[in-house]
């Protein structure tokens, strides 16, 4: 179900102005942070431990009060307006926080009690958000015996039990494995898909690559780089592969000007070359030197590339 239409409906999902967080002992978690993100959009905050995003979302979710700056969700103010702002929003924290002897259907609708929606329609409700998360058949077991991936799920559907308009995952999938994470993408594409906007933090870049249009990179409490994904990614002017060789690699491999060609073991080449390339030259000049390739795949995730290049220039 698309979220419903507001007097807001042009503003942006989140507008963040000059935001900043100074804990009692000293630490500026946020250095006057600034960012927006689209109504409909999938958006990733990408950053390392400790450089702000917990208290970011914190503060935009209502749990933590901020120092100084303005914030805004489809343009309601969360300090004028908290209450209308907060039940916009829907939050997925990185914790299991729900109790495991209530069964999922309960949990779900209890918590839409708490936002006063009726018992008849939160029923309703709890089907549709049980299905969607593939837990139907779960609906009445001990929440404590779902597995890993199915309490996360569980997790996402409890957040939309209030039609929120813009959803918040923080780590959503740590800790689960790639079967199952894969699974979830799927149920945070189809709720994207149906209007609602996704704010994602991830340790898992191949995540975030996947999954989201748009991301900026905090670091030390400041945003160091936003926009969108196919765009920052075109900065990497690098490509990395690994090919698999049919017998043994030769100690002396061809000299291609402009790349790097390297031996990995016996069977493995590693190759970096510039995008603008043409990888059929690489090809040529291996199949002169009587190298024949038999399989290929791309070295390294380009978006951890770029995460490492611009954090590691920031600390410079």
């Amino acid at each position: 179900m698309s979220p419903d239409a507001t007097p807001h409906a042009l503003a942006p999902a989140l507008s963040v102005r000059d935001l900043r967080k100074t804990y009692d002992n000293g630490v500026q978690a946020l250095k006057g942070v600034s960012l927006d993100v689209r109504p409909g959009d999938f958006f990733a905050l990408l950053g390392p431990n400790g450089a702000g995003k917990s208290t970011l979302i914190g503060i935009v979710s209502s749990l933590v009060n901020k120092s100084a700056g303005d914030v805004e969700i489809f343009g309601v103010d969360i300090n004028r307006q908290r209450g209308e702002a907060m039940r916009l929003v829907g939050l997925v924290p990185q914790e299991i926080n729900f109790n495991l002897f209530e069964k999922p259907f309960d949990i779900l609708c209890n918590y839409a009690g708490f936002y006063g929606i009726p018992r008849e329609e939160a029923a309703a409700r709890a089907e549709e958000e049980l299905r969607r998360a593939h837990l139907w058949e779960k609906a009445q077991v001990m929440s404590r015996t779902l597995s890993g991936g199915m309490k996360r799920r569980l997790m996402i559907a409890r957040a939309m039990m209030t039609r929120p308009r813009l959803l918040i995952l923080d780590e959503p999938t740590a800790g689960v494995d790639i079967e199952i994470r894969r699974g979830m993408w799927k149920t945070l594409r189809e709720i994207n898909g149906a209007g609602t906007t996704i704010i994602l933090t991830t340790h898992y870049l191949e995540e975030a690559e996947s999954l989201c249009r748009h991301l900026a990179i905090i670091d030390k409490g400041t945003i160091i780089q936003q926009g969108s994904m196919k765009k920052l990614l075109s900065q990497l002017d690098v490509e990395g592969f690994l090919f698999d060789i049919d017998g043994d690699v030769p100690h002396a491999l061809p000299d291609i000007t402009g790349t790097k060609l390297e031996r990995v073991d016996d069977h493995t080449i590693d190759l970096e070359m510039p995008r603008a390339m043409d990888l059929n030259r690489v090809f040529d000049a291996l199949n002169a030197a009587g190298i024949r390739v038999r399989s290929m795949r791309t070295k390294s995730n380009r978006l951890e590339e770029l995460f490492v290049r611009m954090t590691s220039r920031e600390g410079q």
